[in-house]
């Protein structure tokens, strides 16, 4: 097995599937880096520029949410490629117009849009790849896609820099408008997913509610969702409130929204082109989930409490390895893939991710309501109890899919 090569095919196809989710993630992380100047330039200020700022990340990741069930479906009905072509169109067009907005409510409407159209990006690359390459060299493919994917939201705060306009956000999502539209062109060469082409036309497709007839169909599949909860925990309160609890926390120097994205976003590309190596070195996906999972929970106590007084520059380097331990997306989203069959596997491998970044709006909202009791800090630590408790149950459940064949259908 370890032998098998990559057709040159397949490499395009990997490679077309990594430059689509680095599109993706640079428009999905987008708002994260432009929240402040495009709140301040729409006359928010003070307080709100948090409180909003988490009220459009939920709806984007309401959007998400929908948008998965959505193109999950379609994809297991009608093919991933549709879904490769229609997910960017959509989210391309509506981060576009984001470019032009003069007040919240039609940037609620946007961000809700294009949380639908992103939602089905890597679910669609995915779920092509890990059912075109060998079984051996299914997790090269995934991290492939996931490392160069996370580097999208290290290149948005390069270019929300580029410029000190207070009105140079808007570019910004014109940019990444552009770079789908022009991405679609690459897809062209595209091609179907030979398994999903040899499927039984009487297999019933994309039947989200087949997840939920049976109890170990469901709980395998709720074990998915949960082992990635760390992750958005992570990115939408750590790092999206580092601004916040660094100034709490004592640290040397400012450490501003765009710079603690940055750097958590190049510890996450590092960290999935390293987990999924690890997989492959260790011929298992758990065990490498489990570790990530440990260490990223220790440096998250270490961040919050023990990390006081410190310089600028050693706070970015913790949460770059903080973005590092959370870097196990490619593996965790392997393993969930690996573990339905054919006939609902797009719909498996489009929702759980995006289930996973839409539970940011209860663990946002959790962190919102401790606050005023607890703080920002111990509130930050209590979430995250939660989060890395219900993951490490998670993986302790899942059966090991290393190697596993894909072609079966549920």
């Amino acid at each position: 097995m370890e032998t098998e090569k990559l057709s040159s095919k397949s490499k395009m196809l990997i490679a077309v599937a990594a430059l689509g989710y680095f599109v993706d993630v640079y428009d999905l992380i987008l708002f994260s880096v432009v929240r402040n100047p495009s709140l301040k330039s729409l006359g928010l200020s003070g307080s709100e520029l948090l409180s909003e700022g988490l009220n459009l990340m939920n709806v984007q990741m309401g959007g998400m949410l929908l948008g998965g069930i959505l193109w999950g479906v379609y994809g297991d009905k009608k093919g991933r490629k549709s879904v490769l072509f229609g997910s960017i169109l959509l989210y391309s067009v509506a981060n576009a117009l984001n470019g032009f907005v003069t007040d919240l409510n039609t940037y609620w409407v946007l961000r809700f849009i294009a949380g639908i159209g992103l939602a089905g990006e890597l679910g669609a690359g995915i779920t092509l790849v890990n059912e075109t390459l060998p079984a051996s060299k299914r997790g090269i493919g995934t991290l492939i896609i996931a490392g160069v994917g996370a580097a999208g939201a290290v290149f948005a705060p390069i270019v929300a820099g580029l410029n000190p306009d207070p009105e140079w956000w808007r570019t910004c999502y014109f940019i990444g408008g552009g770079m789908g539209l022009a991405l679609l062109l690459l897809r062209l060469g595209t091609f179907e997913s030979s398994m999903y082409q040899g499927m039984h036309v009487d297999v019933p497709k994309g039947n989200f509610f087949q997840l939920f007839t049976s109890w170990p169909t469901f709980k395998k599949y709720l074990y998915c969702i949960l082992m990635g909860l760390p992750i958005w925990y992570i990115i939408g309160i750590l790092v999206f409130s580092a601004p916040e609890i660094t100034q709490l926390i004592g640290i040397q120097g400012s450490v501003s929204g765009g710079d603690a994205i940055m750097y958590c976003y190049i510890g996450l590309s590092v960290g999935d082109f390293v987990s999924g190596a690890l997989s492959q070195w260790f011929k298992s996906r758990n065990k490498v989930v489990l570790m990530y999972l440990l260490l990223a929970w220790a440096l998250t106590l270490y961040f919050l409490y023990v990390a006081t007084d410190v310089s600028q520059v050693f706070a970015n380097t913790l949460i770059t390895a903080l973005g590092f331990f959370g870097g196990y997306w490619a593996v965790f989203l392997t393993a969930s893939s690996e573990q339905f069959g054919t006939n609902i596997r797009m719909t498996v491998t489009t929702t759980v991710p995006n289930f996973v970044r839409g539970a940011l709006i209860p663990i946002s909202l959790l962190f919102k309501f401790l606050i005023p009791s607890l703080g920002l800090i111990d509130a930050a630590a209590w979430v995250g109890v939660l989060c890395f408790s219900l993951a490490l149950f998670a993986i302790s459940q899942l059966k090991d899919t290393f190697g596993k064949s894909l072609d079966f259908v549920e």
